[in-house]
């Protein structure tokens, strides 16, 4: 998603060294054996540059969005570390690690199902600025309706509830909570994926949008590379919880090296 109006800057944001996240199976199952452990992430590095896309494409089950909750903080890794900002974030005390998660946000496939049903939208974003100390009273309504704005909704949507919007609509949302806490790094899991296809050009182009404005840096990830093509300054291909490609968007998508990619570049449906 790259802008000519905000400043490049190729310094990673943040880095994953070997992160490792193994989980225990239960015992039993069909022979009922003890349980073992399955590695959802297994030894994968990478960069995430500052203000740029990243996008992580692989298939379901890959372990694109359980690495996208290790960079989160939201999962300790079993094994390795995330660095944000050149820091360790096993080393943060409680009060840094709630700054990170302040800075560090995610917008979900399905917004709908990570949206209270019984909170106005406007009651929810309240809720997050008052969570971080940013706003209050008239200053928290006057910003809830600059960020409706923003993302293209309009204040008079503070006042309806989630069932009331589309599914577009809701990913507007879903977008407008995040920016909410004034983040830098923003994990898209599956943004697009349950949306039509005049719909996803609107969002992508919102977010292309929103990156220039804000100087957002984005992980995008995603099991389509026809849609990171246009949107991704570099691509992470994963598979079985390891990176098998990883490089700038026009080399790898001219030139794959592995063949899985070659077969995910093979599935991208082509207009005759």
């Amino acid at each position: 998603m790259n802008d000519d109006r905000r400043p490049r800057d190729d310094s990673p944001l943040l880095r994953a060294v070997d992160l490792v996240k193994s989980y225990r199976t239960a015992r039993g199952g069909a022979r009922g054996g003890p349980g073992h452990d399955v590695r959802a992430v297994d030894g994968v590095s990478l960069d995430v540059p500052t203000g740029m896309t990243t996008a992580l494409v692989g298939e379901s089950g890959c372990g694109k969005s359980t690495l996208g909750r290790l960079l989160l903080a939201l999962e300790p890794p079993t094994r390795g570390r995330v660095e944000y900002r050149e820091r360790d974030l096993a080393a943060l005390d409680a009060a840094e690690l709630r700054a990170f998660r302040r800075r560090a946000q995610i917008v979900f496939q399905d917004p709908f199902g990570s949206l209270n049903p019984r909170l106005t939208v406007g009651s929810m974003l309240r809720e997050a600025l008052h969570v971080h100390g940013l706003a209050r009273g008239g200053a928290a309504t006057a910003r809830v309706g600059e960020l409706l704005d923003r993302v293209g909704l309009g204040a008079d949507a503070a006042l309806r509830y989630p069932h009331e919007f589309s599914g577009g609509q809701r990913q507007r949302v879903g977008i407008a909570r995040a920016l909410s806490v004034e983040p830098e790094f923003i994990v898209l899991d599956e943004p697009v994926s349950a949306l039509d296809v005049s719909v996803q050009a609107q969002i992508l182009n919102l977010l292309r949008d929103l990156q220039g404005e804000l100087g957002l840096t984005y992980l995008f990830v995603s099991h389509d590379l026809g849609v990171v093509r246009n949107v991704a300054d570099r691509i992470v291909v994963m598979r079985a919880g390891r990176v098998v490609e990883n490089g700038e968007t026009d080399r790898v998508l001219s030139a794959p090296e592995h063949d899985y990619t070659r077969d995910l570049l093979a599935a991208v449906p082509r207009i005759p």
